[in-house]
C-alpha cells in the first residue's frame, strides 16, 4: 500500500515526505507540478516509491491504475498565490482537482487529509471554523473555502477520513521555491544574510509599522499535526492549525536577526537598537496588496483540541531559532 503526498515537491508536502521517510516509510508516490524544475530539490534528500505530474495522476486513477494500493492521500497541492488573478486556473487547479479527489477517496474508502487555509477568514477579526467568520479577501482563499464548503456537505455521510487543515502563516525549511511567497521567517533569514538588513511593510489596518499580528505556525507543527490525523483515521472535520496566539512581524524579525547572530557568536539585540541602527526598516505595500492583506490572525484552535490534538506548538521565540539553525545546516537547509 501506498501513502500519496500531493504537491510532494513543495514545501509543507516535501516535509511531510522527509517525516514519512523518518518513521521507516518510503512507499510514498510523489505527485507534483514541475513546470518550475527547481522544486525537484526538495526531494533529493527525502525516498519515494514513484513521481506522478499532477494531471497524469488524476488520469491513472481514473483509469484504476491503483486499485487498492493506496493508504492514504495526503493532498497538499494547490496554488497559494494569494495575488493571483486568473480565477478559472485558480478553481481547476485548488477547487475542482480537490474535488476529483475527495470523489474517489469516498468511493474507494481511502482518508483523504488536505491542506486549507487562514485566508478564508479575512479581514478577521474571529478565526474559528464557522461560515460566520468566512468572508476571503483574495480568489485563493475563495477557492479553498469553496472546497471546504463542500468537504462540510459530505461529512455526515463519509464513508472514509476526510480532514481539512486550515494553515495559518507557516514557516520552516524546504521553501526556496516559492520566491515571493515564501514566509516571512525565509524572506528575513535570507535579507539578513545577504544586506545585513530586513525589510517589513508599513503600517496598515490601524496598525503601526510592523505591528500587524499573525500566528506563525513552524511546519514542523504542521507535519505533527497531519502524521497523527493519519495516525487516527476516525478524525474527521475542518481544522485551524496555527500556535493559537498572535506575533507581530517586528517580533519575527527580531528573532530571526538575533537567530542568525547567535549563528556568529554575536549577541542578541532588542528591536529598538535593530530598528535604530537601521537593520529593520519598513517599506510600502506592492501595488495590490494593501486591500488583500490580513493584518491580523490568530487561529482559534479549540476544535483542534477537542479532535484529540494534544502535542503543544512551538512559539516563535522556539520555532523562528530552530528554523534558522535548520537553514544554516548544509544537510537540512533549503536547497
Amino acid at each position: 500500500m501506498y501513502t500519496v503526498v500531493t504537491g510532494a515537491a513543495g514545501f509543507i508536502g516535501s516535509n511531510l515526505v522527509k517525516a514519512l521517510n523518518a518513521r521507516g516509510e518510503s512507499r510514498i508516490i510523489a505527485v507534483d507540478n514541475l513546470a518550475r524544475a527547481d522544486k525537484f530539490l526538495n526531494l533529493v534528500d527525502c525516498e519515494i516509491a514513484d513521481y506522478f505530474d499532477k494531471d497524469e495522476f488524476l488520469g491513472r486513477l481514473g483509469g484504476g491504475d491503483f486499485e487498492d494500493d493506496i493508504a492514504a492521500i495526503l493532498h497538499q497541492g494547490a496554488c497559494s498565490d494569494t495575488m493571483e488573478t486568473d480565477g478559472r486556473y485558480m478553481f481547476a487547479n485548488n477547487y475542482r482537482y480537490s474535488v476529483t479527489l475527495l470523489e474517489y477517496c469516498q468511493e474507494n474508502d481511502i482518508p483523504l487529509i488536505y491542506a486549507s487555509t487562514a485566508a478564508v477568514y479575512g479581514a478577521g477579526p474571529d478565526f474559528r471554523e464557522e461560515r460566520a467568520c468566512e468572508s476571503p479577501l483574495n480568489v485563493y482563499g475563495y477557492s479553498k473555502l469553496l472546497f471546504d464548503e463542500y468537504v462540510r456537505r459530505v461529512l455526515p455521510e463519509r464513508t472514509a477520513q476526510i480532514a481539512g487543515f486550515r494553515y495559518f502563516n507557516v514557516y520552516g525549511p524546504r521553501e526556496a521555491h516559492k520566491g515571493r511567497m515564501a514566509s516571512v521567517v525565509w524572506r528575513f533569514f535570507n535579507q539578513y544574510r545577504e544586506a545585513g538588513k530586513v525589510q517589513l511593510f508599513e503600517g496598515s489596518a490601524g496598525y503601526a509599522a510592523g505591528e500587524q499580528r499573525r500566528d506563525f505556525v513552524s511546519v514542523d507543527d504542521v507535519v505533527a499535526v497531519n502524521l497523527e490525523f493519519l495516525d487516527h483515521p476516525e478524525r474527521s472535520g475542518v481544522f485551524n492549525v496555527g500556535t493559537g496566539s498572535a506575533a507581530t512581524f517586528n517580533v519575527v524579525a527580531t528573532a530571526t536577526i538575533n537567530a542568525c547572530r547567535a549563528a556568529a557568536g554575536a549577541e542578541a539585540l532588542p528591536f529598538d537598537a535593530l530598528h535604530r541602527d537601521g537593520t529593520i526598516e519598513y517599506i510600502a505595500f506592492p501595488p495590490g496588496l494593501g486591500p488583500k492583506y490580513q493584518s491580523f490572525t490568530q487561529a482559534d484552535l479549540g476544535r483542534l483540541r477537542g479532535a484529540g490534538y494534544r502535542a503543544p506548538m512551538l512559539s516563535v521565540e522556539e520555532g523562528v531559532p530552530r528554523c534558522v539553525r535548520a537553514l544554516l545546516a548544509p544537510d537540512t537547509g533549503d536547497p
